[in-house]
C-alpha cells in the first residue's frame, strides 16, 4: 500500500480546485492574524472550558497554525496534499470549540441564538471537505492503491 503523503502521488487538481484553495489558504490567513490581533477576545470565548491549557495560549497557537497552514495552502503547491490532509485534521480538532460555544450557549462572531450556533457546526464539515477536495488529497486517497 502506498503512503498518501508520497510525493509521487500528486493527482492534477482544476481552475475550481486550485480557486477554491486559494480562498481556503486565504482564509486561514486572514483568520490567523485576526486570532492573534482584532478577534482574540471572540476566538477566547471558543475554547472549551475542559481544554487543560490556557484559553489565550490555545488562542495564540491555533491562531500560528492557521497563518502556517493558509501560507502553505496559498504559495507550497508542491506540498498540498500534505498540506490538505493537516489542513483537514486541524478542522477536525478545532471543531470541539464549535460544539462547546453551542452547548454552553456562548456570544462569539456574531452567533447570539442557539440557532445560530447550531447551524455553524455544519460548516465545519464543509471545510474539511474543501481541504480535502481542493488540494487533491481525497484523489490520493482513492489513487494510493492504484
Amino acid at each position: 500500500m502506498k503512503s498518501i503523503f508520497n510525493p509521487t502521488i500528486q493527482p492534477k487538481t482544476n481552475i475550481g480546485q486550485t480557486i477554491v484553495r486559494i480562498l481556503l489558504g486565504s482564509f486561514l490567513l486572514f483568520a490567523g492574524i485576526s486570532h492573534l490581533s482584532f478577534n482574540r477576545a471572540e476566538f477566547l470565548a471558543q475554547v472549551p472550558p475542559w481544554v487543560p491549557m490556557d484559553p489565550d495560549l490555545v488562542v495564540i497557537l491555533s491562531g500560528i497554525v492557521e497563518i502556517v497552514l493558509g501560507a502553505t495552502l496559498l504559495f507550497l503547491s508542491s506540498k498540498k496534499i500534505q498540506v490538505g490532509w493537516v489542513t483537514a485534521i486541524f478542522f477536525v480538532l478545532i471543531f470541539p470549540g464549535n460544539i462547546s460555544q453551542y452547548l454552553n450557549g456562548i456570544d462569539a462572531f456574531g452567533l447570539d441564538t442557539d440557532r445560530a450556533r447550531f447551524i455553524r457546526l455544519f460548516f465545519q464539515p464543509v471545510l474539511i471537505v474543501m481541504a480535502l477536495w481542493s488540494t487533491g488529497a481525497w484523489q490520493a486517497w482513492i489513487k494510493r492503491n492504484q
